[in-house]
């Protein structure tokens, strides 16, 4: 029976085995997949934090290292959710064709979509990880709180999952995923306070800096990464929340709509 196009997500534990087997087929290439993922954030945070930070000093009372680390975990996490829910779960929906496949057994659509979202979260968690172990060894930061920065990571990157499935379900080819980072994930970069404050920017960028997801887990994460309790944590994580929920039940309806038009 098909499900109404806007009906509420019907989501059964079936989800459970979808996202066991990316994790096995992930397993394979364990190494080259987190290494790819943290590769980059690496770079900018050695290149920026010790070349520039050198010449900038202190930033909001911190040495800039440490600021730019602890903004970047963030952004790794919402990357690498990013990545997986747009290349590799259009691989498997489209190219590979294994979510149809998978529909063959009593798993529905609404499964696989909400498996797709929680499998990218969990794999953003383990490439932001790794970022977290460099970032204890090169002494930029061993708060103990760098531990309860985990699982909010993790609502991080099912934030990020949940928007990137909306334009899975809107791709024609890979090309359209370009757009997205470009149009969409780097400006949200830049404005989100991960390398310099939000309060350097004019009002008016600083208004919409507020209601962008990145900022909000910029603000939420960054004090648990430098030893400190968010100030501010209830208005982070509605905004968070609200993406989440959104995005979701948007990708799900645009999802339903490419597989049962």
């Amino acid at each position: 029976m098909l499900i109404p196009l806007y009906a509420a997500p019907r989501i059964s534990p079936r989800f459970w085995p979808v996202v066991l087997r990316n994790l096995l087929v992930w397993k394979k290439l364990a190494v080259p997949s987190v290494v790819g993922n943290i590769a980059e954030p690496l770079i900018t945070l050695v290149a920026f934090g010790y070349g520039l930070g050198s010449m900038i000093g202190q930033v909001q009372g911190m040495p800039y290292i440490l600021y730019l680390a602890s903004g970047s975990v963030a952004v790794s996490a919402a990357l690498a959710a990013t990545f997986e829910a747009l290349y590799s779960a259009y691989s498997r929906m489209q190219v590979q064709k294994t979510w149809e496949s998978i529909m063959n057994a009593p798993i529905a659509l609404d499964d696989i979509v909400f498996a797709e979202m929680l499998w990218a979260a969990v794999k953003g968690l383990f490439s932001v990880s790794a970022i977290m172990v460099v970032i204890f060894a090169l002494n930029i930061s061993r708060a103990p709180t760098m531990l309860l920065a985990l699982p909010l990571l993790g609502f991080v990157g099912v934030t990020f999952a949940s928007i990137a499935l909306v334009f899975n379900a809107l791709a024609k080819g890979y090309d359209f995923f370009t757009y997205y980072f470009t149009l969409v994930m780097t400006p949200m970069t830049f404005l989100s306070g991960v390398y310099f404050p939000i309060s350097q920017m004019p009002d008016w960028l600083q208004a919409v800096a507020q209601v962008l997801p990145m900022t909000a887990a910029v603000e939420v994460v960054r004090p648990l990464m430098i030893g400190e309790w968010p100030s501010q944590w209830l208005r982070p994580l509605l905004v968070l929340a609200a993406y989440a929920v959104g995005g979701y039940y948007l990708a799900l309806v645009l999802t339903r709509r490419r597989f049962f038009k």
